[in-house]
Order: structure tokens, then sequence, then C-alpha cells
């Protein structure tokens, strides 16, 4: 598919290619007001909190092209491109995203949602950091690196379906309607049928992303941009926009718990879904080099805890403090890659 796309795109010239990356900014726009649109929707309709539909069902939406990227790079002998596929996107989504989203707007917490979920992202973190030390000789690892064996990889797909079968009780327990037979069929018949229309929507962002970002790289090409400058922004950058574009648009339209709820659950995902399935399918596992132990999981830790701290310690609202920190943080993290 992506080979096909990337061909049409090269064909094209370069005032067209213009013209498709307004295209797809504009369906980027309404595919994620559409997808915002039916989150909230569900959430009113099934009387489940905002913040538990942005951690499930718009996170598993958004997450879907990073695992499946993931797993095709580990099936196709790629294995340290699954991994930094998915600690990157954790690092991305919590730093980047949700660091300019609470600087845009400080973010309503939903204190039930986020600590329990919460705790889960940051758990996630840290058993993928675990799993993948090579405790046979810890005190090489800075030299030797480490491993996501493909057990491990089973290992965090069935704490997946955990995951998902908990957040199915979490959202029946938080169910608070009172309804006659009759109009709860019909309550569930409007919520499949909002189901299917977001999962359209979710096509329409993934597409429309992967369009633009195609079109962006052909057109920087076209101006000899250096390769290192597209790889290090525009390939980097591409991965997390269905995830920027859907909090953006949860922000703007009022609906922050929604945008906490996507990074956090985008974050779980790229733990037990991405890095598992990519793990999963190998019988080899998952190679982890040494830069993940000195820099990539250190930060990737650092911006999970201070995410918990300021969950724990702020009242009613994830301030501009804590944005600024997260967007800190992930600035320093560039930064250490262009110069180291």
């Amino acid at each position: 598919m992506e080979s096909i796309l990337q061909n049409f795109i090269t064909e094209r010239s370069t005032l067209l290619l213009f013209v498709f990356l307004a295209v797809m900014i504009v369906l980027l726009a309404k595919g994620a007001d559409l997808l915002v649109d039916k989150a909230v929707e569900i959430s009113h309709l099934a009387g489940i909190p905002k913040a538990l539909i942005g951690a499930t069902i718009v996170s598993l939406g958004t997450t879907l092209p990073e695992a499946s990227v993931s797993v095709m790079a580990a099936i196709e002998g790629n294995p340290g491109m699954a991994m930094g596929n998915a600690v990157g996107s954790i690092i991305c989504d919590t730093g980047l995203i949700l660091g300019l989203g609470v600087l845009v707007k400080p973010l309503p917490l939903d204190r039930r949602i986020v600590n329990r979920q919460g705790w889960i992202q940051l758990g996630s973190g840290v058993l993928l950091i675990l799993i993948c030390l090579p405790f046979s000789h810890l005190d090489r690892v800075f030299d030797t690196g480490g491993k996501l064996p493909q057990v491990g990889g089973f290992l965090l797909i069935i704490l997946l379906g955990v995951y998902f079968f908990w957040s199915y009780r979490a959202a029946m327990r938080a169910e608070n309607r009172e309804s006659n037979g009759d109009t709860e069929s019909l309550c569930w018949k409007v919520i499949v049928k909002d189901l299917c229309i977001m999962a359209v929507a979710v096509a329409v962002v993934v597409l429309s992303s992967k369009v633009l970002i195609l079109c962006a790289e052909e057109i920087a090409h076209r101006l000899n941009v250096p390769e290192s400058v597209i790889a290090a922004s525009l390939v980097a950058f591409g991965t997390s926009l269905p995830e920027l574009v859907t909090v953006m648009s949860s922000i703007r339209k009022g609906q922050g718990e929604l945008a906490i709820g996507n990074i956090i659950g985008a974050d779980i995902l790229n733990v037990l879904f991405v890095a598992g399935a990519a793990a999963a399918v190998t019988q080899s596992g998952l190679s982890v080099p040494t830069d993940f132990f000195s820099t990539h999981f250190p930060v990737m830790l650092l911006l999970l805890i201070v995410f918990r701290v300021g969950i724990l310690t702020c009242k009613t609202h994830l301030n501009r403090l804590f944005g600024g920190l997260l967007l800190g943080i992930y600035l320093a993290f560039l930064c250490a890659n262009f110069l180291f």
C-alpha cells in the first residue's frame, strides 16, 4: 500500500503535491473532529467517562498504524526499528503532544480514571525496561544492550488482553444510566453506529497523515533537504500525527479529559500492543541497542514519572508548569539526539 502511494506521489508535479498537502490537512482536521465528536457521544450514551473512552477506543485506533509498522519491521528483519517506534512514540506522545496540549490549555483531570490508568501507564513503561534488561550480565548493559524476547512479547500481549477486559469491566461499573429495555436497545444501536463512524474517522486520520508525510518528504527531497533532517523531523513527527491532531481537536472542543485519556492509552498500547506484537512475531525477539539504556529508556521513564507527579499534585487540571516540563524534557532529548 505504501509503495503504491509513494509511486503515485513521486509522479506528481510539485504544485500538485502542495495541493495534496492542503487537502490532507483539511481531511486530518475533519477526521479528528469527527472522531472526537463520536467519542464524546458514546461517552454520554453509555455513561462511560470520556477519559476511559480516550484510553481505550480512541487510543487503539490511533496506535494501530504504529503496531502494523513495528510488526512488519520485525518480520522483515529490522527489530531495532520496531522497538524504536514503540519507545519513541511514548516519548513523543507524552513529551511533545501532551506538553503542547497542556501549554495551549490546562487539561481537566478525571481523577478516578487518570489515577487508575496512569499507574498502568507508568507500570507498563517500567515492565518494558525490566523485560529488556540482560540480568545475566547487568554490569555490561551499556556495552552489550539487551533484548525483548519472544516470550516477553507474548506476556505483553496477554497483559493487553487483561487491560482491555479490565477496562471493559471498569466501563460497565461506570455506566450509571437507568432506562427500560427498548431505550437501552436503541441506545446501543446508536453506539454501534457511532463506533463504525469512529472507525471511518480513524481511517481518514491515519491515511491522510500518511499521504501528508509522503508528500512532505517528496517536496523536501526536491528542495534538496538532507536525508538526516527528513528522518529526524518529518518521519518522526508523522508517526505521532494521528495522536497530535486528535488531542488538539479534543482541546479545541473543550474535551480535555479525552485528550489525556488518549495519551495515557496510547502509551500503554505502545508497550503492550506495539512492542508486544513485534516481539511475539520474531523468534529471536527485539534487540535493544545500548543507547536505549543510556538515553531512550531513562527519558521515557522521566516523562512518565513527571506526568504521574502532575496527576498526583494537580487538583482539578494538569497545569502549564507540567506542560512546560514535559515539552522541555522532549526538546532536550531531541537536541541530545542531534548533537550526540
